[in-house]
């Protein structure tokens, strides 16, 4: 089977501003409490879609090469263009993207490029653009080079990948409950609720593309639980609307700590470690910071301490808490400015 996906996502384009457009006056009219879309997190997610396609066609050119060389040299067999081939592929890409996806929220070098997509704390379908131009440097591609090897031309994988992700687009949404049976096969707003929530129940669960069956499989699937409301974003909020800043703050976190910690294990857990490891060292740092304070405060008031009782065993008569001198007019060679202008004059 032969198919252009580039230009089958083009013309789903209208579709999917479409869906944005009826998701954003439906929920206003229904919830409009919880105000699901902003302008500013709309425009920051289409400026991320933006960058990342514009990566995505330049990181192709050097891409697809090496899924040639591999097909080319190691392929294990030759696949007649059929549906046959086509849900081959399918089942095979739709695995490897689970084993992608659960690796990004693993390691965080990974997570540095996937973060982007959870940084938001709002669920819409907007919120499928959210997608990080650093990809490709993190290593996504790496994880369909065995498709190569069964033996599918770089096109066809090329193809596959992008229709995975179009279909992920319609399960960014809370305007659509669950939907039966097929809760049990594909994953679905319902399901991908979950995954993009940070409760404990919820977090680093759900990492299906298309097909939920390997996290049943895997047991990395969790049901939305009614009583237990989704809450979106990330542990470690990200705070602003910049896309640059969305793409790129984890990988300055991620160099800050590599620099910071002592040891080549630390500095290789600061890489490669589940990002959890990083959140609990950031915890740390604000621990011993906060400490550090505490400890200036305190000695702070112990100089202030130490210098009132010196001046009131140097100067009898001065009561605690007051450290003038009932005559500190009279006193030889002491000139304060505060009290130079109310000296009593002395007599002769």
């Amino acid at each position: 089977m032969q198919f252009d996906a580039e230009l089958l996502l083009l013309a789903m384009a209208p579709v999917f501003l479409a869906c944005i457009g009826w998701e954003a006056w439906h929920v206003r009219r229904t919830r409009p409490a919880e105000r699901l879309y902003s302008w500013r997190d709309t425009l920051c997610n289409a400026a991320l879609a933006l960058m990342q396609q514009a990566a995505d066609k330049l990181a192709w050119l050097a891409i697809i090469p090496v899924y040639a060389f591999f097909y080319e040299h190691y392929r294990i067999y030759t696949w007649q263009a059929s549906w046959m081939s086509f849900v081959v592929l399918f089942i095979a890409q739709d695995l490897l993207y689970y084993v992608f996806h659960r690796c990004s929220h693993r390691v965080r070098w990974l997570w540095a490029a996937h973060v982007v997509h959870h940084s938001s704390k709002r669920m819409n379908f907007s919120t499928a653009f959210r997608q990080s131009l650093m990809y490709p440097v993190a290593g996504m591609w790496l994880f369909w080079i065995p498709l190569a090897i069964l033996g599918f031309p770089p096109k066809q994988i090329v193809a596959i990948v992008l229709l995975n992700l179009g279909f992920q687009f319609f399960v960014h949404t809370q305007a659509i409950g669950k939907l039966g049976w097929l809760e049990y096969v594909f994953n679905t707003p319902s399901i991908h609720r979950v995954h993009h929530a940070r409760n404990e129940r919820y977090i680093d669960r759900n990492y299906a593309g298309v097909l939920v069956i390997w996290d049943r499989l895997f047991g990395s699937y969790v049901e939305e639980n009614p009583h237990d409301t989704p809450v979106y974003g990330i542990v470690e909020p990200l705070h602003t609307y910049n896309p640059l800043k969305a793409t790129f703050h984890e990988w300055a976190s991620m160099a800050a700590d590599f620099a910071r910690v002592r040891g080549w294990r630390n500095k290789w857990r600061a890489l490669f470690a589940p990002p959890e490891w990083a959140t609990a060292y950031h915890a740390r740092q604000r621990g011993v910071r906060q400490t550090e304070l505490g400890t200036q405060k305190v000695c702070a008031q112990t100089r202030v301490q130490t210098q009132a009782h010196t001046r009131s065993h140097a100067h009898p008569g001065t009561e605690p808490g007051n450290t003038m001198s009932p005559e500190i007019g009279d006193q030889p060679g002491l000139n304060t400015n505060h009290t130079t202008a109310f000296r009593t004059p002395r007599g002769p």
